[in-house]
Protein backbone atom coordinates (compact mmCIF):
# COMPACT_ATOMS: atom_id res chain seq x y z
CA UNK A 1 0.00 0.00 0.00
CA UNK A 2 1.58 3.15 -0.94
CA UNK A 3 2.17 6.23 1.60
CA UNK A 4 -0.68 8.95 1.27
CA UNK A 5 1.92 11.52 1.87
CA UNK A 6 4.91 11.25 -0.42
CA UNK A 7 7.74 14.00 -1.01
CA UNK A 8 7.56 15.62 -4.41
CA UNK A 9 11.41 15.31 -4.81
CA UNK A 10 12.17 11.48 -3.43
CA UNK A 11 15.43 11.94 -5.17
CA UNK A 12 16.55 14.40 -2.29
CA UNK A 13 19.99 13.24 -1.75
CA UNK A 14 20.70 15.33 -5.34
CA UNK A 15 19.98 18.30 -3.95
CA UNK A 16 22.95 18.01 -1.42
CA UNK A 17 26.09 17.74 -4.08
CA UNK A 18 28.50 15.68 -1.29
CA UNK A 19 25.81 13.15 -0.28
CA UNK A 20 25.30 13.01 -4.04
CA UNK A 21 28.96 12.19 -4.91
CA UNK A 22 29.61 9.77 -2.17
CA UNK A 23 26.73 7.55 -1.95
CA UNK A 24 27.48 6.79 -5.63
CA UNK A 25 31.01 6.68 -5.71
CA UNK A 26 32.03 5.44 -2.52
CA UNK A 27 34.73 3.41 -2.27
CA UNK A 28 33.63 2.09 1.51
CA UNK A 29 31.48 -1.78 1.78
CA UNK A 30 27.49 -1.10 0.69
CA UNK A 31 26.03 -2.23 3.91
CA UNK A 32 22.56 -1.87 6.00
CA UNK A 33 21.48 0.91 7.21
CA UNK A 34 21.26 0.18 11.11
CA UNK A 35 25.37 -1.52 11.00
CA UNK A 36 26.93 0.58 13.18
CA UNK A 37 29.86 0.59 10.16
CA UNK A 38 27.58 2.64 8.06
CA UNK A 39 26.06 5.07 10.35
CA UNK A 40 29.91 5.93 11.62
CA UNK A 41 30.97 6.18 7.96
CA UNK A 42 27.78 8.87 7.21
CA UNK A 43 28.64 11.05 9.95
CA UNK A 44 32.20 11.43 9.28
CA UNK A 45 31.70 11.41 5.62
CA UNK A 46 28.52 13.03 5.05
CA UNK A 47 28.22 15.00 8.28
CA UNK A 48 27.97 18.94 7.75
CA UNK A 49 28.87 21.24 10.60
CA UNK A 50 32.21 21.43 12.97
CA UNK A 51 33.99 19.27 14.44
CA UNK A 52 31.87 19.62 17.74
CA UNK A 53 28.69 19.43 15.42
CA UNK A 54 30.71 15.77 14.76
CA UNK A 55 31.17 14.74 18.13
CA UNK A 56 27.96 15.43 19.13
CA UNK A 57 26.42 13.40 16.46
CA UNK A 58 28.55 10.86 17.54
CA UNK A 59 27.19 11.17 21.48
CA UNK A 60 23.60 10.56 20.17
CA UNK A 61 24.51 7.74 18.70
CA UNK A 62 23.89 4.24 20.09
CA UNK A 63 27.16 2.03 19.22
CA UNK A 64 29.14 -0.01 20.96
CA UNK A 65 32.79 0.56 20.11
CA UNK A 66 35.59 -2.27 19.87
CA UNK A 67 38.78 -2.14 18.60
CA UNK A 68 38.45 -3.47 15.41
CA UNK A 69 35.49 -1.47 14.77
CA UNK A 70 37.39 1.57 14.91
CA UNK A 71 39.85 0.15 12.10
CA UNK A 72 37.34 -0.80 9.66
CA UNK A 73 35.87 2.76 10.17
CA UNK A 74 39.09 4.54 9.02
CA UNK A 75 39.71 1.83 5.88
CA UNK A 76 36.27 2.65 4.87
CA UNK A 77 36.66 6.80 5.39
CA UNK A 78 40.00 7.53 5.14
CA UNK A 79 39.41 8.39 0.60
CA UNK A 80 36.40 10.44 1.61
CA UNK A 81 36.72 12.06 4.55
CA UNK A 82 38.79 15.10 5.67
CA UNK A 83 41.37 14.47 7.62
CA UNK A 84 40.11 16.77 10.18
CA UNK A 85 36.57 14.99 10.31
CA UNK A 86 38.39 11.75 10.52
CA UNK A 87 41.47 12.70 13.11
CA UNK A 88 38.38 14.09 15.91
CA UNK A 89 36.79 10.52 15.36
CA UNK A 90 39.26 9.00 16.52
CA UNK A 91 40.58 10.69 19.09
CA UNK A 92 36.56 11.19 20.49
CA UNK A 93 36.81 6.69 19.82
CA UNK A 94 39.67 6.53 22.07
CA UNK A 95 37.79 7.88 25.28
CA UNK A 96 34.28 5.90 24.33
CA UNK A 97 36.00 2.62 23.70
CA UNK A 98 34.93 -0.28 25.66
CA UNK A 99 38.39 -1.87 26.99
CA UNK A 100 41.33 0.77 25.19
CA UNK A 101 42.91 0.46 21.94
CA UNK A 102 45.22 -2.06 21.10
CA UNK A 103 48.88 -1.02 19.63
CA UNK A 104 48.47 -3.02 16.58
CA UNK A 105 45.21 -0.63 15.87
CA UNK A 106 46.72 2.45 16.94
CA UNK A 107 49.00 1.60 14.67
CA UNK A 108 47.57 1.07 12.13
CA UNK A 109 45.80 4.76 12.46
CA UNK A 110 48.90 5.59 12.33
CA UNK A 111 49.89 4.40 8.91
CA UNK A 112 46.52 5.90 7.90
CA UNK A 113 46.86 9.34 8.79
CA UNK A 114 50.67 8.93 7.11
CA UNK A 115 49.19 8.04 4.35
CA UNK A 116 47.23 10.79 3.85
CA UNK A 117 50.01 13.32 4.89
CA UNK A 118 48.81 15.25 7.41
CA UNK A 119 52.14 16.52 9.36
CA UNK A 120 49.83 18.22 12.22
CA UNK A 121 47.59 15.02 12.96
CA UNK A 122 50.51 12.77 12.66
CA UNK A 123 52.69 14.34 14.82
CA UNK A 124 49.88 14.33 17.11
CA UNK A 125 49.39 10.49 16.93
CA UNK A 126 53.23 10.27 17.35
CA UNK A 127 53.55 11.81 20.50
CA UNK A 128 50.54 10.62 22.56
CA UNK A 129 51.72 7.08 20.97
CA UNK A 130 54.93 7.77 22.59
CA UNK A 131 52.62 9.40 26.06
CA UNK A 132 51.00 6.55 26.56
CA UNK A 133 53.93 4.44 26.23
CA UNK A 134 52.94 2.09 23.22
CA UNK A 135 54.98 0.54 20.85
CA UNK A 136 55.69 1.33 17.36
CA UNK A 137 55.78 -1.80 14.74
CA UNK A 138 58.36 -1.25 12.14
CA UNK A 139 55.81 -1.28 9.71
CA UNK A 140 54.82 1.67 11.13
CA UNK A 141 57.72 3.57 10.89
CA UNK A 142 58.82 2.51 7.64
CA UNK A 143 55.44 4.29 6.52
CA UNK A 144 55.74 7.39 8.98
CA UNK A 145 59.94 8.08 7.56
CA UNK A 146 59.08 7.92 4.06
CA UNK A 147 55.72 10.06 4.15
CA UNK A 148 57.84 13.26 6.23
CA UNK A 149 60.49 13.13 3.65
CA UNK A 150 57.96 13.39 1.33
CA UNK A 151 56.32 16.60 3.20
CA UNK A 152 60.00 17.89 3.39
CA UNK A 153 60.21 17.02 7.46
CA UNK A 154 63.51 15.29 7.00
CA UNK A 155 64.62 16.53 10.08
CA UNK A 156 61.20 15.01 12.15
CA UNK A 157 61.85 11.90 10.37
CA UNK A 158 65.81 11.28 11.67
CA UNK A 159 64.43 12.40 14.81
CA UNK A 160 62.01 9.76 14.90
CA UNK A 161 64.51 7.22 14.17
CA UNK A 162 67.27 8.30 16.62
CA UNK A 163 64.83 7.83 19.73
CA UNK A 164 63.12 5.02 18.77
CA UNK A 165 63.96 3.33 22.09
CA UNK A 166 61.20 5.41 22.81
CA UNK A 167 58.25 4.35 21.08
CA UNK A 168 59.75 0.78 22.26
CA UNK A 169 61.00 0.23 18.47
CA UNK A 170 64.16 -1.38 17.85
CA UNK A 171 66.74 0.14 15.48
CA UNK A 172 67.33 -3.15 13.59
CA UNK A 173 68.45 -4.17 9.52
CA UNK A 174 64.14 -3.22 8.65
CA UNK A 175 64.05 0.35 10.62
CA UNK A 176 67.90 1.15 9.03
CA UNK A 177 66.73 0.24 5.69
CA UNK A 178 63.97 2.07 6.24
CA UNK A 179 65.14 5.52 7.09
CA UNK A 180 67.99 5.19 4.21
CA UNK A 181 64.94 4.17 1.61
CA UNK A 182 63.02 7.18 2.76
CA UNK A 183 66.11 9.67 2.42
CA UNK A 184 67.50 8.50 -1.02
CA UNK A 185 63.64 8.64 -2.51
CA UNK A 186 64.01 12.62 -2.45
CA UNK A 187 68.16 12.53 -3.21
CA UNK A 188 69.08 12.94 0.78
CA UNK A 189 72.09 10.68 0.30
CA UNK A 190 74.53 12.40 2.45
CA UNK A 191 72.45 12.07 4.90
CA UNK A 192 71.44 8.47 4.19
CA UNK A 193 75.44 7.68 4.16
CA UNK A 194 75.61 9.03 7.40
CA UNK A 195 73.26 6.55 8.67
CA UNK A 196 74.74 3.88 6.91
CA UNK A 197 78.38 5.08 9.07
CA UNK A 198 76.79 4.47 12.21
CA UNK A 199 75.00 1.31 11.85
CA UNK A 200 77.07 -0.92 9.63
CA UNK A 201 76.33 -3.67 11.89
CA UNK A 202 72.76 -3.99 10.88
CA UNK A 203 73.52 -3.92 7.35
CA UNK A 204 76.32 -7.27 7.08
CA UNK A 205 74.52 -9.56 5.06
CA UNK A 206 74.89 -9.61 1.09
CA UNK A 207 71.30 -8.96 0.17
CA UNK A 208 70.71 -6.13 2.79
CA UNK A 209 74.32 -4.67 1.05
CA UNK A 210 72.61 -4.76 -2.38
CA UNK A 211 69.38 -3.10 -0.74
CA UNK A 212 71.37 -0.35 0.92
CA UNK A 213 73.61 0.10 -2.63
CA UNK A 214 70.32 0.23 -5.04
CA UNK A 215 68.98 3.06 -2.94
CA UNK A 216 72.06 4.90 -2.78
CA UNK A 217 72.38 4.65 -6.66
CA UNK A 218 68.65 5.78 -6.89
CA UNK A 219 69.44 8.92 -4.46
CA UNK A 220 72.66 10.04 -6.98
CA UNK A 221 70.86 9.21 -9.75
CA UNK A 222 67.95 11.96 -8.64
CA UNK A 223 70.50 14.58 -8.08
CA UNK A 224 71.99 13.60 -11.69
CA UNK A 225 75.72 13.21 -10.15
CA UNK A 226 77.59 10.90 -12.20
CA UNK A 227 80.72 10.94 -10.44
CA UNK A 228 78.87 9.67 -7.14
CA UNK A 229 77.05 6.79 -8.94
CA UNK A 230 80.09 5.82 -10.22
CA UNK A 231 81.64 5.62 -7.20
CA UNK A 232 78.52 3.43 -5.84
CA UNK A 233 79.05 0.74 -8.69
CA UNK A 234 82.98 0.42 -8.07
CA UNK A 235 82.05 0.26 -4.32
CA UNK A 236 79.94 -2.21 -4.79
CA UNK A 237 82.37 -4.59 -7.02
CA UNK A 238 84.75 -4.16 -3.86
CA UNK A 239 82.61 -5.92 -1.85
CA UNK A 240 82.17 -8.41 -3.59
CA UNK A 241 78.58 -7.31 -4.75
CA UNK A 242 78.36 -7.84 -8.32
CA UNK A 243 75.85 -4.68 -9.73
CA UNK A 244 72.49 -6.22 -11.28
CA UNK A 245 70.44 -4.85 -14.15
CA UNK A 246 68.71 -2.21 -11.76
CA UNK A 247 71.92 -1.27 -10.89
CA UNK A 248 73.02 -0.09 -13.93
CA UNK A 249 69.94 0.93 -15.49
CA UNK A 250 69.66 3.35 -12.38
CA UNK A 251 73.75 4.51 -13.21
CA UNK A 252 72.30 4.60 -17.43
CA UNK A 253 69.33 6.81 -16.56
CA UNK A 254 71.57 9.42 -14.46
CA UNK A 255 74.52 9.22 -17.20
CA UNK A 256 71.71 10.49 -20.38
CA UNK A 257 70.11 13.04 -18.29
CA UNK A 258 73.51 14.44 -16.98
CA UNK A 259 74.38 14.20 -20.77
CA UNK A 260 71.54 15.55 -21.75
CA UNK A 261 71.75 18.97 -20.48
CA UNK A 262 75.59 19.27 -20.52
CA UNK A 263 76.52 17.07 -23.88
CA UNK A 264 74.04 15.92 -26.01
CA UNK A 265 76.70 14.50 -28.12
CA UNK A 266 78.17 11.77 -26.07
CA UNK A 267 74.38 10.56 -25.26
CA UNK A 268 74.97 7.41 -27.63
CA UNK A 269 78.93 6.32 -27.33
CA UNK A 270 78.78 6.87 -23.06
CA UNK A 271 75.07 4.39 -22.90
CA UNK A 272 76.65 2.19 -25.31
CA UNK A 273 79.83 1.65 -23.35
CA UNK A 274 78.10 1.42 -20.37
CA UNK A 275 75.68 -1.77 -22.25
CA UNK A 276 78.96 -3.19 -23.06
CA UNK A 277 80.19 -2.94 -19.17
CA UNK A 278 77.03 -4.47 -18.49
CA UNK A 279 77.59 -7.60 -20.82
CA UNK A 280 80.94 -8.08 -19.42
CA UNK A 281 79.43 -9.06 -16.31
CA UNK A 282 76.79 -11.35 -17.99
CA UNK A 283 74.36 -8.28 -17.71
CA UNK A 284 71.92 -8.38 -21.16
CA UNK A 285 70.67 -4.68 -21.67
CA UNK A 286 66.82 -4.95 -21.64
CA UNK A 287 64.13 -3.07 -23.93
CA UNK A 288 64.36 -0.65 -20.44
CA UNK A 289 68.11 0.03 -20.70
CA UNK A 290 67.68 1.01 -24.56
CA UNK A 291 63.71 3.09 -23.78
CA UNK A 292 65.91 5.13 -21.37
CA UNK A 293 68.72 6.47 -24.45
CA UNK A 294 65.41 6.35 -26.47
CA UNK A 295 63.79 8.82 -23.96
CA UNK A 296 66.87 11.03 -24.07
CA UNK A 297 67.28 11.44 -27.64
CA UNK A 298 63.97 12.05 -28.27
CA UNK A 299 64.27 14.88 -26.19
CA UNK A 300 67.35 16.54 -27.98
CA UNK A 301 65.41 15.70 -31.42
CA UNK A 302 68.14 13.46 -32.33
CA UNK A 303 66.14 10.96 -35.43
CA UNK A 304 69.36 9.69 -37.11
CA UNK A 305 70.36 8.00 -33.41
CA UNK A 306 66.93 7.29 -32.40
CA UNK A 307 66.39 5.09 -35.32
CA UNK A 308 70.27 3.81 -35.18
CA UNK A 309 69.84 2.43 -31.13
CA UNK A 310 66.39 1.10 -32.70
CA UNK A 311 68.13 -1.23 -35.73
CA UNK A 312 71.24 -2.06 -32.09
CA UNK A 313 68.18 -3.51 -30.42
CA UNK A 314 66.69 -5.65 -33.20
CA UNK A 315 70.46 -6.77 -34.24
CA UNK A 316 71.27 -7.79 -30.58
CA UNK A 317 68.16 -10.02 -29.90
CA UNK A 318 66.33 -6.96 -27.89
CA UNK A 319 62.84 -6.68 -29.32
CA UNK A 320 61.67 -3.33 -28.87
CA UNK A 321 58.22 -2.80 -27.40
CA UNK A 322 55.60 -0.28 -27.88
CA UNK A 323 57.14 2.05 -25.92
CA UNK A 324 60.54 2.00 -27.89
CA UNK A 325 58.42 2.54 -30.91
CA UNK A 326 56.35 5.29 -29.35
CA UNK A 327 59.84 7.12 -28.58
CA UNK A 328 61.10 6.69 -32.53
CA UNK A 329 57.63 7.66 -33.68
CA UNK A 330 57.01 10.67 -31.95
CA UNK A 331 60.52 12.16 -32.26
CA UNK A 332 59.67 11.83 -35.81
CA UNK A 333 56.56 13.66 -36.03
CA UNK A 334 58.47 16.73 -33.95
CA UNK A 335 61.17 17.31 -36.43
CA UNK A 336 58.60 16.89 -39.34
CA UNK A 337 59.33 13.22 -40.61
CA UNK A 338 56.27 12.61 -41.01
CA UNK A 339 56.49 9.46 -43.18
CA UNK A 340 58.85 8.13 -41.19
CA UNK A 341 56.97 7.98 -37.96
CA UNK A 342 54.19 6.36 -39.85
CA UNK A 343 56.79 3.91 -41.13
CA UNK A 344 57.65 3.10 -37.15
CA UNK A 345 53.67 2.82 -36.19
CA UNK A 346 53.43 -0.08 -39.12
CA UNK A 347 56.53 -1.84 -38.02
CA UNK A 348 55.41 -1.98 -34.26
CA UNK A 349 51.53 -3.16 -35.73
CA UNK A 350 53.71 -5.85 -37.68
CA UNK A 351 55.49 -6.95 -35.06
CA UNK A 352 52.17 -7.62 -33.52
CA UNK A 353 52.33 -5.32 -30.24
CA UNK A 354 49.04 -3.95 -29.30
CA UNK A 355 50.04 -0.38 -27.34
CA UNK A 356 48.02 1.64 -24.21
CA UNK A 357 46.07 4.21 -25.04
CA UNK A 358 48.66 6.71 -24.26
CA UNK A 359 50.36 6.06 -27.84
CA UNK A 360 47.90 6.74 -29.37
CA UNK A 361 46.25 9.56 -27.43
CA UNK A 362 50.00 11.09 -27.65
CA UNK A 363 51.05 10.66 -31.25
CA UNK A 364 47.22 11.85 -32.24
CA UNK A 365 47.70 15.33 -29.84
CA UNK A 366 51.59 15.74 -31.81
CA UNK A 367 49.80 15.68 -34.88
CA UNK A 368 46.57 17.82 -34.74
CA UNK A 369 49.53 20.67 -33.28
CA UNK A 370 51.54 20.37 -35.84
CA UNK A 371 48.86 20.52 -38.25
CA UNK A 372 48.83 17.15 -39.83
CA UNK A 373 45.45 16.20 -39.19
CA UNK A 374 45.01 13.56 -42.13
CA UNK A 375 47.94 11.45 -40.50
CA UNK A 376 46.10 11.74 -37.32
CA UNK A 377 43.26 10.72 -38.75
CA UNK A 378 44.83 7.55 -39.98
CA UNK A 379 46.18 6.77 -36.83
CA UNK A 380 42.69 6.85 -34.88
CA UNK A 381 41.51 4.53 -37.63
CA UNK A 382 44.11 2.12 -36.45
CA UNK A 383 43.30 3.00 -32.77
CA UNK A 384 39.53 1.83 -33.38
CA UNK A 385 41.10 -1.24 -35.52
CA UNK A 386 42.88 -2.56 -32.08
CA UNK A 387 39.69 -2.37 -30.27
CA UNK A 388 41.09 -0.22 -27.05
CA UNK A 389 38.45 2.18 -26.06
CA UNK A 390 38.77 5.34 -24.65
CA UNK A 391 37.54 6.97 -28.12
CA UNK A 392 35.82 9.67 -26.50
CA UNK A 393 39.30 12.00 -25.83
CA UNK A 394 40.30 11.61 -29.51
CA UNK A 395 36.89 12.59 -30.56
CA UNK A 396 37.16 15.27 -28.46
CA UNK A 397 40.43 16.70 -30.09
CA UNK A 398 39.79 15.85 -33.85
CA UNK A 399 36.22 17.14 -34.64
CA UNK A 400 37.16 20.93 -33.18
CA UNK A 401 40.21 20.74 -35.13
CA UNK A 402 38.34 19.78 -38.67
CA UNK A 403 36.07 22.22 -38.12
CA UNK A 404 38.59 25.40 -37.29
CA UNK A 405 40.40 24.11 -40.80
CA UNK A 406 37.39 24.54 -42.75
CA UNK A 407 36.85 20.58 -43.21
CA UNK A 408 32.93 20.66 -41.58
CA UNK A 409 32.05 17.75 -44.05
CA UNK A 410 34.75 14.94 -42.23
CA UNK A 411 33.82 16.39 -39.07
CA UNK A 412 30.32 15.59 -38.95
CA UNK A 413 31.33 12.30 -40.12
CA UNK A 414 33.29 11.65 -37.32
CA UNK A 415 30.39 13.24 -34.63
CA UNK A 416 27.77 10.96 -36.31
CA UNK A 417 29.88 8.27 -36.27
CA UNK A 418 30.69 9.03 -32.39
CA UNK A 419 26.73 9.49 -31.80
CA UNK A 420 26.42 5.45 -33.68
CA UNK A 421 28.72 4.25 -30.99
CA UNK A 422 26.64 5.94 -27.95
CA UNK A 423 29.54 7.99 -27.17
CA UNK A 424 29.12 11.31 -25.08
CA UNK A 425 31.54 13.71 -25.82
CA UNK A 426 32.54 17.26 -24.72
CA UNK A 427 33.01 19.48 -27.36
CA UNK A 428 29.33 20.78 -28.26
CA UNK A 429 27.52 20.27 -31.47
CA UNK A 430 27.78 24.17 -32.77
CA UNK A 431 31.26 23.40 -33.69
CA UNK A 432 29.62 21.55 -36.61
CA UNK A 433 27.99 25.11 -37.79
CA UNK A 434 30.07 27.43 -40.23
CA UNK A 435 28.13 30.87 -38.97
CA UNK A 436 29.66 29.57 -35.91
CA UNK A 437 32.67 28.21 -35.74
CA UNK A 438 35.66 30.38 -37.02
CA UNK A 439 37.93 28.88 -39.15
CA UNK A 440 41.53 29.31 -39.00
CA UNK A 441 43.39 30.94 -42.04
CA UNK A 442 46.93 31.07 -42.03
CA UNK A 443 49.42 34.22 -42.51
CA UNK A 444 50.10 35.43 -45.74
CA UNK A 445 53.99 33.70 -46.17
CA UNK A 446 56.07 36.46 -47.61
CA UNK A 447 58.55 35.31 -50.89
CA UNK A 448 61.95 36.04 -51.42
CA UNK A 449 62.95 37.72 -54.51
CA UNK A 450 66.31 38.59 -56.00
CA UNK A 451 66.93 41.45 -58.00
CA UNK A 452 70.25 42.00 -59.68
CA UNK A 453 72.32 45.94 -59.36
CA UNK A 454 75.07 46.35 -61.38
CA UNK A 455 77.94 48.42 -59.50
CA UNK A 456 80.95 49.97 -60.46
CA UNK A 457 83.92 48.32 -59.18
CA UNK A 458 86.77 50.82 -57.37
CA UNK A 459 90.17 49.49 -56.45
CA UNK A 460 90.88 50.12 -53.17
CA UNK A 461 94.40 49.49 -51.64
CA UNK A 462 94.94 46.91 -55.07
CA UNK A 463 91.89 45.18 -54.06
CA UNK A 464 88.46 45.03 -56.09
CA UNK A 465 86.36 45.61 -53.74
CA UNK A 466 82.19 47.07 -54.88
CA UNK A 467 80.62 49.91 -54.06
CA UNK A 468 77.62 50.01 -52.05
CA UNK A 469 75.04 52.45 -51.21
CA UNK A 470 72.38 51.15 -48.85
CA UNK A 471 69.77 53.18 -48.17
CA UNK A 472 69.24 53.97 -44.30
CA UNK A 473 67.37 51.15 -42.06
CA UNK A 474 67.48 48.54 -44.82
CA UNK A 475 68.96 45.57 -43.98
CA UNK A 476 70.52 43.70 -47.48
CA UNK A 477 72.05 40.79 -48.02
CA UNK A 478 74.70 40.53 -50.67
CA UNK A 479 76.53 38.07 -52.35
CA UNK A 480 79.58 39.13 -55.15
CA UNK A 481 79.30 37.27 -58.38
CA UNK A 482 81.22 38.37 -61.50
CA UNK A 483 81.57 41.69 -60.62
CA UNK A 484 77.69 41.75 -59.93
CA UNK A 485 76.16 42.35 -56.38
CA UNK A 486 73.06 39.52 -55.91
CA UNK A 487 70.38 41.96 -53.42
CA UNK A 488 68.29 39.49 -51.61
CA UNK A 489 64.87 41.23 -50.86
CA UNK A 490 61.82 40.40 -48.90
CA UNK A 491 59.20 41.44 -50.90
CA UNK A 492 55.44 41.38 -50.69
CA UNK A 493 53.04 39.15 -53.09
CA UNK A 494 51.91 42.57 -54.31
CA UNK A 495 55.50 43.73 -55.22
CA UNK A 496 56.28 46.07 -52.40
CA UNK A 497 59.32 45.89 -50.79
CA UNK A 498 58.86 44.75 -46.73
Amino acid sequence: MKPLLQHKCPNLDILNPRRFLVHRYSTFPTTSASSDLGKLCDIICLGVGSLDDLEASLNELNVSYCSSLITRVLDSSKKEAPTRRLLRFFTWSEKHLDGGLEDKDYNHAVRVFAEKKDFIALDMLISNLGKENRSMESATFSTVANSLVKLGRVDEALGIFKNLDKFRCPQDSTTVTAIIAALCSKGHVKRAEGVIYHHKDKISSAQLKLIVYRNLLHGWSMQENVKESRRIIKDMKGAGIAPDLFCYNTFLKCLCKKNLKSNPSGLVPEALNVMIEMRTYSIAPTTISYNILLSCLGRTRRVKESLQILNTMRKTGCSPDWVSYYLVARVSYLTGRFGKGKQMVDEMVKDGLTPERKFYYDLIGILCGVERVNYALELFDLMKKSALGGYETVYNLLIPKLCTNGEFEKGKELWDEATTMGLTLECSSDVLNPLITKVFKPMRKMENKVSVLETPKQKVGGKLKPAINVKKGRKLIIAKKKGKLMVHKKINKKGASA
